[in-house]
Order: C-alpha cells, then structure tokens, then sequence
C-alpha cells in the first residue's frame, strides 16, 4: 500500500518554487514603483512649480512713542469783537469784511458834531483862565493881588483844562480804531445807523505769524504734559503733520467732562511750505505723546494679513537659492502712515510681502521678488494669482 504523505525532497522543490515567486513579484513591483517614480520626476519636469510674485518690504526699526489723538481748534493769537461804548449815529465807516486794517487805523467814527462844539466853548473857557491866572501873577509881583487870588486862578484854568481832556477823551471813544494789525470779519454797519452802548460791530482776528491751537485732554493725560513738549498737528485728513509746542495748561479740570484744556502755538515757519497757518475757529487734529519714544519694527500696513486667530505676516527666506514664503504671527499696534508698528513677532532685517501677500496660498510657496514698477504694471499684485517658476530644473 502506497504511503500519501508528500517526501523531503518533494517538500523542498515545492518551498523554492514558492520563494521564486515571492522574489519574482518584489522586483516586478520594483520596476514598477522605479518607473513611477521616474514618470513623476518626469511631469515634474515638464510642470514647473508654481509660483507667486510678490513685493518684499524690509522690516525696520524706528522710535515710536504712544499717543492720544484730540480735535483742537485754531484760535489767532490777539482776537477781539469791536463794539462802541457810548451810543451815537454812524458818520463814518471805514470797515469792510475780509479788510486787513493796520494799528491805529480808524474803524467807525460815530456823530460828535454836538462834543465838537462844546469842545471849542471848553477850549475858550481854558484860554480865558489861562490870561487870568498869567494876569494875577503880575498883579501879585507889584503887591496889586494875594497869593490866594493867585491859587483861584491856577485852579480855575486846571479845571478848564480838564474839561477839556475829559471831552476829548469822549469824542475819541466815538472814535473807534483797530488795536492791532488784523483782518475784519463780517460787517453789517452803515453810515447813519444809530448804534446803542455795546453793539456788536464786528470780529477782529490778527495777523501773526503763529496761531493757538486749544485742545481737550483726559486728566490722566494732562499730568503727563508739559510746557514745551512737542506735538503733531494736521490741518486736515491726508496732511502732513506740522509741529506744535505746548505753552499752557489749564490749572482746572473741567467737572463735567473731567478733561482738561491744553495751549500749544503754532509757528508758520513750522509750516509745510505753501500751507497757510489754519483759520481762527477752524478744527485741526492733535497727536499728544503720552509715553516715552522707544525703538519698535515696522512693516507696511499691506504686509500685515488678520483673521480669527490674529495677525501674522509672511516672512520670505531663501532656501536652495529660491524665495519662499512661511507665516510669522505677530502682534500689531499703531498705525503711522503706511506702517504699521510690530510689537512682537519680528526682528529688524527680516523680509517680509508686502505686495501682492494675497496670492500666497501655503507655507513654503515659492514667491518671485519683481520690482516694485514692474508689480504696478501688472506684473504681481495686479496680475494671476500664480505663475510658472521659469528657474525650476525643467528649464
């Protein structure tokens, strides 16, 4: 009877077989994963990476120093409304809105026709008591007159004479005349108007060549304040900032708005050239330090990309001789122009997009650094969003 279990020998052919087909099929898979590769480094050479042009800002250093922003108001430096102190009819008027009047200048001249005559009695009145009090002195040398005849003479002629001062001085309060040199607001007056005491006439601002800017502060930030501390003042949204130097504070704190007002002149040599020194009553923005100035990074404003998770930028470095693009984030504050300060997250030297960072897709994306022009004609921020990296090995 014939024994079914397999023999040694048919154990052994049966166990190679098995081993060459295993071998077998590991090289087969071999070359295929080799061709793969080689048709992927293939199409990679076909397809060169992908690309983002973008403009490059260095990061700086520059002192910053926090501030407070205020809205001030331009106040000329001598500033009066003209009116008349004794009631009268106007008989003169030499005043016309937006007419710059010199010192001394006479203004209004009301009716004094009835002071002028009285003027003249009072004038006759002091002559006469002039001849009386010379006329009693040579009586009193030939011992025709006593020395108390003498002191009635003398007294009566200082009397006339003080009548004629004093009606003097009236009629040229009806006279009214510009203080300083000025320019005339607007004028409603005319001749034979009849004007009561303390009519309002019109607005006196003078011309200097520097104007106050008042402006509101928190108490807090008035203790931080001193005389001849500069601030910056803009005239108007976009203006460069013009310099400002603080002359007063206010010895109160207003009870109602617990703010305190702050003086500050403003030269019109400080001013940018061809800008005129704002108008009196016009608003103007103020920018008060409130800390001491300190050395912070700076990067364009377009840099600095915010979203749910807070801002960051991206920083470019060079790897393998081509610009690539990581995330930083950082911690932004103020805004100064076209920057914006880095509290935290940079160092001064670094690289960062500042144009066209919006095309940036991944971190490590390969970015192209054009020039600037070259962007702002279209090549970069205005163009794709992507485009082939020319340099890549396929090329």
């Amino acid at each position: 009877m014939t024994d079914p279990r397999p023999t040694p020998l048919g154990v052994t052919i049966a166990s190679i077989g098995l081993l060459v087909i295993v071998v077998g099929a590991a090289v087969g898979l071999y070359f295929v994963k080799r061709g793969q590769v080689s048709a992927a480094a293939a199409a990679a050479q076909a397809n060169p990476e992908f690309s983002a042009a973008v403009v490059s800002a260095e990061v700086r250093l520059a002192p910053y120093s926090k501030t407070t922003t205020a809205i001030g108001t331009a106040r000329a430096l001598r500033s009066i409304t003209l009116r008349n102190e004794l009631p009268g009819t106007v008989r003169t008027v030499t005043l016309t809105t937006g007419k710059i009047v010199e010192k001394g200048e006479l203004l209004v001249e009301l009716d004094v026709a009835v002071e002028a005559a009285q003027l003249a009695a009072l004038e006759a009145e002091s002559r006469l008591a002039e001849t009386m009090l010379g006329r009693m002195e040579r009586a009193l040398e030939q011992q025709g007159a006593s020395a108390a005849d003498v002191d009635r003479a003398r007294a009566q002629r200082d009397m006339t004479l003080a009548n004629v001062a004093r009606l003097r001085a009236i009629i040229e309060q009806k006279r009214l005349r510009a203080p300083f040199r000025a320019a005339v607001g607007l004028v409603d007056l005319h001749v034979g108007q009849y004007l009561e005491p303390g009519t309002l006439i019109a607005s006196l601002q003078g011309l200097d060549d520097a104007v106050h800017i008042d402006f509101p502060v928190t108490q807090e930030v008035a203790r931080l304040l001193t005389t001849g501390l500069s601030i910056d003042v803009r005239i108007a949204n976009g203006s460069p900032a013009t310099k400002a130097t603080v002359t007063a504070i206010d010895a109160r704190v207003d009870s109602n708005t617990r703010n305190t007002w702050i003086r500050a002149e403003l030269l019109a040599s400080a001013m940018v050239k061809g800008q005129p020194l704002p108008q009196p009553g016009s608003s103007v923005r103020v920018q008060v330090p409130v800390a001491a100035a300190r050395q912070v990074a700076l990067v364009p404003v377009s840099a600095l990309r915010r979203g749910p998770d807070g801002s960051s930028v991206w920083t470019l470095a060079q790897q393998d001789g081509q610009w690539r693009a990581m995330p930083r984030p950082v911690q932004s504050g103020a805004v100064i122009g076209d920057e914006v300060v880095i509290e935290s997250g940079l160092e001064a030297g670094e690289k960062v997009a500042a144009e066209g960072s919006f095309k940036i897709k991944y971190p490590g994306m390969l970015v192209t650094l054009p020039a600037a022009a070259d962007v702002d004609a279209g090549i970069g921020a205005g163009a794709a969003t992507e485009q082939p990296n020319k340099s890549s090995k396929g090329n």
